[in-house]
């Protein structure tokens, strides 16, 4: 079988779902937390072709995950325990519950039919939240992640998607990580092995209704 012929397998509508990763204003938005990576996620190109996937998943008919990292204002439930949960808990925008902050960054979309989970702890969108059992209620066999960052929370949902059982894709342009060539040393060195590594143009390929032949 072609190489595309199995993606498109891969990415049939019925049984595939795209997750977003903290493609929040308080992450990626211009007056985030993350002045650095933010910035790398827009100019990269990365959360417009995020935004460009979830259209395209919404036009084929694919179910699109957002998964939110956030905290209470008081910090109760929330992780204490590594360097990275201290230094956030520093920053001078907070990813509090309810706040501007924790809402999906322009220009990705949210549709009516979209679900959207959120976790108060941890590094990992899927690892101690709803979305495995949301994901196996839905018939998903394979996972499209995308989004932020390239060091931390994506590798945590390939990988437990991986051992949770689905099929991961990962459209290398729609995710980003500081600094931006760190990105693409993950993917080749680390991604790679457990995922298909796919463009943002080869999934839209799939997603797309083929056009009428017209005839002259």
């Amino acid at each position: 079988m072609r190489g595309s012929d199995r993606l498109r397998e891969l990415l049939a509508p019925d049984g595939a779902v795209l997750l977003t990763v903290e493609c929040q204003e308080g992450v990626v938005g211009r007056d985030g937390a993350l002045p650095e990576l933010a910035a790398t996620a827009r100019d990269s190109g990365a959360l417009g072709s995020v935004a460009r996937l979830v259209a395209a998943a919404h036009e084929a008919g694919v179910q699109v995950l957002h998964a939110v990292a956030e905290r209470r204002p008081d910090g109760r439930g929330a992780n204490h325990n590594a360097r990275l949960f201290r230094a956030a808990a520093r920053l001078p925008v907070q990813q509090h519950t309810g706040s501007a902050a924790v809402r999906i960054a322009a220009p990705v979309e949210v549709a009516e039919q979209d679900l959207v989970v959120r976790r108060l702890h941890g590094l990992s969108p899927i690892a101690g939240t709803d979305v495995d059992a949301l994901l196996r209620n839905l018939g998903c066999r394979t996972l499209v992640v995308t989004g932020v960052s390239a060091n931390v929370a994506i590798p945590n949902a390939v990988f437990d998607a991986v051992n949770l059982g689905y099929t991961v894709v990962v459209p290398g342009d729609a995710i980003a990580g500081v600094p931006a060539d760190y990105t693409p040393a993950m993917i080749r060195h680390t991604l790679a092995l457990v995922a298909t590594i796919a463009t943002t143009d080869d999934v839209l390929g799939c997603w797309e209704k083929p056009r009428p032949v017209s005839r002259a």
